[in-house]
């Protein structure tokens, strides 16, 4: 897929981020215990795991599919033809039933609105996960996590999530024209 210049500009946060988290995994790597947290709850550390490429890396990978898919979907809201655009002859089953069944973005700007929104709400997504490795990859195998962890890897996820409603709720409020 050839990505338009809108979404490679959005892009750059989350390839920076996603850098970052091999990187800094790569260097922790060696020096991680023979167990590592395999799920981090409320309460701190409640399941462990042995040590693996695939366990101590699951946050780089989560993040690179979720940046797969939400860069896909960016690409694709910005292909779509906007409402806007869609001719005006209604058939008996044609355009009518088009301009009616889909949730296509309304303008051209509309759809640039709202991929850059879904581009931030993945970079949200990878700030959260990096937050989150700061507990996985400490050095001894410790149960207990900062109380403030938690709030501090859902709150990008939850602003990510808020820009993208904002984003969707002002296209669905732009009259077509």
């Amino acid at each position: 897929m050839v990505f338009s210049r809108s979404v490679r500009l959005w892009l750059l946060p989350n390839a920076v981020l996603l850098t970052a988290l091999s990187l800094w995994g790569i260097v922790r790597y060696p020096h991680l215990p023979s167990r590592i947290p395999g799920h981090i709850g409320t309460n701190g550390v409640d399941e462990w795991t042995d040590r693996s490429v695939g366990s101590a890396f699951m946050p780089v990978f989560v993040h690179l599919g979720v940046t797969v898919l939400l860069t896909a979907c960016a690409e694709l809201t910005l292909r779509v033809t906007p409402q806007a655009e869609l001719p005006d002859g209604a058939g008996p089953f044609g355009n009518a039933l088009v301009r009616s069944s889909l949730k296509r973005p309304r303008t051209r700007a509309s759809a640039l609105r709202m991929a850059r929104a879904v581009l931030v709400l993945n970079a949200c997504t990878g700030l959260s996960l990096l937050i989150g490795c700061g507990a996985l990859w400490r050095s001894a195998p410790e149960r207990e996590v900062p109380g403030w962890l938690f709030v501090a890897m859902v709150a990008p996820m939850l602003a990510g999530t808020v820009l993208t409603v904002v984003a969707s709720v002002r296209d669905r409020r732009t009259p077509v024209n």
